[in-house]
């Protein structure tokens, strides 16, 4: 297996047909003291898949790969993570550092008797997925990550090799500040008109953005997800082991937050076989908006591995 590959891939509307409602599956799964609310598709006995999502997305994100994957006779299964499942909502920001979020993937790979799995991430769950890759190899079959850059990768390019990521980055600094982000993206009438004009102005389809309104507005969901920004360990990126776990990253030039200085570095991270795919003309919203260009590299990746 070469150790790299680069490839550059056009939006193309889908061909597929597939109506993903019939075929997603909603389960609740006790793991790490919590229950997790969980999509999945594909036989029980497939080769079992982990997808993460991030911020603000729910599992519903991986509407469309899920249904590809079961489609291709994998096991794809994807959790609402800690904050986003409403039987694992703990009011302590503290409950939100990077630690448990960790420890969570890997209760519930144990709570579905997975001893090796491959795992998927976007965005928030993209972070995680190179954290949980990196310090549990022995656990991570394949990694693929969507979007977001390796975090030794993304803090070379914040400390000065690129001046304009930080600045991309700088507006989800107010996330971390106590209750003011909730009121602007939920809004003075709690229907979250903030986090709707969020959405739109990333382009997501008004269907999209209607599920994570209403999964957002519920008591106590934003307050969740924003303290995954609070309790953000600064110094995570020091405890990084050379990424070993054959991985796959596509990143998107479309990206407004997650620069090229930074997804291009993240070669120098990964020791391991590695295979980089570049969307032209897509935004970050990669799994909502661009499912058919992401599931063809996806698949490949796996069946290579």
């Amino acid at each position: 297996m070469p150790r790299s590959a680069h490839r550059r891939r056009k939006a193309a509307r889908s061909s597929s047909g597939v109506d993903p409602a019939s075929t997603i599956e909603h389960t609740q799964l006790a793991a790490n003291g919590s229950t997790f609310s969980l999509q999945t598709s594909g036989p029980q006995s497939g080769r079992p898949i982990l997808l993460l999502h991030g911020f603000p997305q729910t599992a519903s994100c991986w509407r469309t790969i899920l249904t590809e994957l079961g489609a291709a006779k994998f096991r794809a299964i994807a959790p609402n993570q800690r904050g986003y499942s409403p039987g694992a909502r703990p009011t302590d920001v503290s409950a939100y550092a990077t630690d448990n979020l960790v420890a969570d993937v890997l209760a519930m790979a144990d709570a579905l008797s997975l001893e090796r799995f491959d795992l998927v991430g976007h965005d928030w769950g993209g972070l995680v997925s190179w954290i949980v890759a990196a310090r549990h190899p022995e656990r991570v079959r394949s990694l693929s990550v969507v979007s977001t850059p390796h975090p030794l990768a993304l803090r070379l390019a914040l400390s000065g090799g690129d001046p304009q990521q930080a600045k991309r980055t700088a507006p989800m600094e107010p996330f971390t500040r106590p209750d003011r982000p909730e009121s602007l993206l939920l809004g003075s009438d709690g229907t979250g008109s903030g986090l709707r004009s969020l959405l739109e102005a990333g382009g997501l389809p008004a269907e999209v953005t209607d599920t994570y309104v209403k999964a957002f507005t519920q008591p106590g969901a934003m307050k969740a997800a924003l303290n995954w920004f609070r309790a953000a360990d600064s110094e995570i990126a020091a405890d990084f082991p050379p990424l070993m776990v054959p991985t796959l990253y596509v990143w998107s030039t479309g990206d407004t937050a997650l620069l090229r200085t930074a997804a291009e570095s993240t070669a120098l991270y990964v020791n391991g076989p590695y295979t980089f795919v570049v969307l032209d003309d897509v935004s970050h919203w990669i799994p909502e908006t661009a499912p058919d260009q992401l599931i063809e590299p996806l698949i490949a990746h796996l069946q290579r591995t």
